[in-house]
Parts: C-alpha cells; structure tokens; sequence
C-alpha cells in the first residue's frame, strides 16, 4: 500500500492534531506542537477549526488569522472554539457565557485554548480519567478566579475541554479533569 505524501503545512496540522489528542488523553503531561508563541494558536486553528465551526478571540490579528481557516467569528456565547493568547481578568466575567453543551447535546460545549506558563505558580493537582492516582501541574499565568469559574462551569457531561500552551507546549485539561490546589 502506498501511503500519500503530506506537504509541510498538511504535516504539521496533522503533528498539531495529534499533540492535541494526546494531550488531552493524558491530562497535565506536556506535549509539543511544531511550532510556539503566537503561531501555535493560529496552528491549532489551521488543525481545528472549519467553514463548520466558529470561533472566539478577544485577539484582533489573532482574529484575523482563524478566519482565513473558513470559521465563523461569533459571540463568546456561541463560538465552539475560544482563543486566549493572554487570558486577563476582564475576559472572565463574560467567559461565564461561553457554551457547556446540554444534556442532549454535551459536545456543543466550548474548548479553550489559553495561553500560561507551565512550569511555575500553582501547583494543582489533577485527577481523574487519562490519570493514574493523581499528577501535578503547575502552571502561572492565569487570572485569579479563573479556576473557580472552571469548576462552577463543569457538570458532567457539561462543562470545557481546554488545552493550556506556553510557546510550543501544550496540555489537555478534559471536563472530567477535577482540579484542586487553587
């Protein structure tokens, strides 16, 4: 059988996709994207978004860039995907808006993508499926009240997938991912 060869671009959203997954099958363990910064947001956008999915970012250029993917621009009340290079305490009261899904429909929920720094700050602890026992993340970067709203925002099968990036290192936090050490 002959497998088709990938361009660079077809390579690396592939790559991306991948580290995605796998992030969020391993909760907390980093994985690395092709590329960091700035770029690993417009990355994943190339990998996860389409003309049938819409998106949300308080990021001007950031902005501009997804929409070359196809994607709708919409309200954070109604965007699948939500981008946050820097996450400030200003996006946090309307971040309450963003989607959870319903019962009948848990994956019209949104997935975030925040920008952090792993590696300093906090120190959580996680549990839950994709974990064995319990792990640590540490993480800074992040405004002070975000967790909670997380936590409030989550009723399984409602709630956030979200990935956590620093220059070209991610990490999957799934809903079923319970978070203390706030």
């Amino acid at each position: 059988m002959i497998a088709p060869t990938l361009t660079k671009d077809e390579a690396d959203a592939h790559s991306v996709f991948t580290a995605l997954m796998w992030a969020l099958g391993h909760p907390g363990c980093e994985q690395r994207l092709p590329t960091g910064g700035l770029r690993a947001f417009e990355a994943i956008g190339a990998a996860l978004i389409d003309l049938e999915t819409s998106f949300y970012t308080p990021d001007g250029a950031l902005a501009h860039a997804l929409a070359r993917t196809g994607a709708r621009l919409a309200p954070i009340d109604a965007a699948h995907y939500q981008f946050y290079p820097e996450l400030t305490v200003h996006d946090l009261d309307p971040l309450h808006a963003a989607p959870v899904g319903s019962y009948a429909y848990p994956d019209e929920s949104a997935s975030l993508l925040i920008g952090c720094r792993l590696g300093s700050g906090l120190n959580l602890t996680l549990r839950g499926p994709g974990i064995q026992g319990s792990s640590t993340l540490r993480i800074a970067g992040l405004p002070e009240g975000f967790w909670p709203l997380r936590k409030n925002a989550i009723r399984y099968p409602l709630g956030w997938d979200m990935w956590l990036i620093d220059g070209d290192r991610i990490v999957g936090l799934p809903r079923t991912t319970v978070i203390e050490g706030y």
